[in-house]
């Protein structure tokens, strides 16, 4: 029998060092530069959506942000963080949980999503993925989502992606959000492959309803 997402996730990370896998960099370079291009304010919830073992939470927390949540199908992933992180762990916010079945209990600033959508395959997956966004990211918050371009790799991890461009991205998430940047970029695996990413950033229109209705700030 098949794996489950999750059983592929678990074993991955579970089987995988950390500088091992495709998507590691030892620094999040171009998230942190689409990042500071929303100045936002030390307290604003940034949350990372697959995040996996990324280094993203180190990086916010040394530069002072407070309200850093992470999200990942694979408990075993959010461990390695958790670890690594020691007691500024303490400052993180963990959610085990499949993007596709997740259903926001909290208000974002900042969604960040490297490499998640580009493993949704399916039109459903990718409108669940959606409304999860909509329900998450309040009026005047930005959404940074990257992945496998149209001339990127068809699969990666073992598994078929779903590659796209600029539009695409911003068809799935619809008129409430606006476009303000759009860009491709290489990233070199550890075994220096090249890899082709497209790295958008949307901020929601400030008259945009969000998709729940808690107003809190902190998760």
């Amino acid at each position: 029998m098949p794996d489950t997402r999750q059983e592929h996730w678990d074993r991955i990370f579970a089987t995988k060092a950390e500088d091992a896998v495709s998507w590691f960099q030892a620094t999040p370079e171009t998230s942190l530069r689409l990042i500071h291009a929303c100045n936002l304010p030390r307290e604003a919830c940034i949350l990372d959506v697959g995040a996996g073992a990324s280094r993203l939470p180190d990086a916010l927390l040394e530069e002072g942000f407070t309200n850093i949540a992470v999200l990942d199908i694979s408990a075993t992933a959010l461990a390695r963080t958790r670890a690594r992180l020691g007691e500024k762990a303490h400052s993180v916010r963990f959610i085990t949980a499949d993007i596709v079945a997740w259903r926001p209990d909290f208000a974002v600033d900042l969604w960040h999503d490297r490499a998640v959508l580009h493993f949704l395959t399916e039109p459903q997956e990718r409108a669940a993925y959606a409304d999860a966004l909509r329900r998450a990211v309040r009026a005047g918050g930005f959404a940074l989502i990257s992945g496998f371009a149209p001339s990127g790799p068809e699969r990666c991890s073992g598994l078929p992606v779903f590659r796209a461009d600029q539009d695409m991205i911003a068809s799935l998430l619809g008129a409430d959000f606006e476009l303000l940047d759009a860009f491709e970029e290489d990233h070199h695996t550890p075994s220096e492959v090249r890899q082709r990413f497209v790295f958008t950033r949307f901020q929601r229109r400030a008259n945009s309803a969000l998709g729940h209705q808690s107003s809190e700030r902190t998760p």
